[in-house]
């Protein structure tokens, strides 16, 4: 699940960022309303977690401009102004959720997941091909056995499983599961769907489309 995380005050941007990668989620930060409306508008992401008070432009007006555009993005409203009138303002602009600051990390960790899977559609337990991967406690098993894999792996396997035999390129894994900052010529996909299917096992369970990509 990528991630644009939209917030001036650098220190809890860098914390939140940190947290959410050691989660599993490629995340991108913009420090401010113009920049992120910029980054919105170059890359697919499937939550916005968007600050209100933000420089530049205010949450207000992005929010508005993401929900009038055709990005599909969830919108996360992440502010100190948390009165009941702030929340209800914010949800008529179009936020798809509003927590209040101070907040609890691990409430934001399920609520981003919460909104990824509607922008998905997708379930919150996957199953394919005798694969079973609940998404809300990032366990995946094998006929009952089960796998430990990395957040990457993790990453790389949802967005497989969720394509629901579609080929997915590399280009779009690169995209959707790591951040702004990934190289697009490294060899990190095709290290990853390696491990992947090692550690899967046999028979082996991930294709490689020649000059397409991969499907589950």
């Amino acid at each position: 699940m990528r991630v644009l995380l939209i917030e001036d005050e650098a220190l809890l941007a860098q914390r939140v960022a940190e947290g959410l990668r050691d989660r599993g989620f490629a995340v991108d930060v913009a420090p401010d309303g113009i920049d992120g409306l910029h980054k919105a508008g170059a890359n697919r992401y499937d939550v916005v977690v968007l600050d209100r008070d933000l420089p530049l432009l205010h949450g207000d007006q992005v929010c508005t401009a993401l929900t009038a555009g055709d990005g599909g993005a969830r919108i996360l409203m992440l502010t100190a102004a948390g009165e009941a009138a702030d929340r209800v303002a914010g949800l008529t602009l179009g936020a798809d959720d509003y927590l209040p600051k101070p907040f609890v990390f691990d409430e934001l960790v399920l609520r981003i997941r919460a909104l990824g899977r509607r922008a998905n559609n997708a379930p919150r337990v996957l199953q394919r091909a005798g694969l079973t991967f609940d998404t809300p406690r990032r366990v995946v098993t094998r006929d009952g056995r089960f796998i430990p894999l990395t957040t990457k792996e993790l990453a790389v396997l949802e967005i497989l499983m969720t394509a629901g035999g579609a080929v997915v390129s590399s280009e779009d894994l690169l995209e959707r599961a790591w951040d702004e900052h990934a190289d697009p010529f490294t060899t990190a996909v095709r290290v990853t769907i390696g491990r992947l299917r090692r550690k899967l096992g046999e028979p082996r369970l991930i294709e490689t489309v020649v000059g397409a990509g991969y499907r589950l």
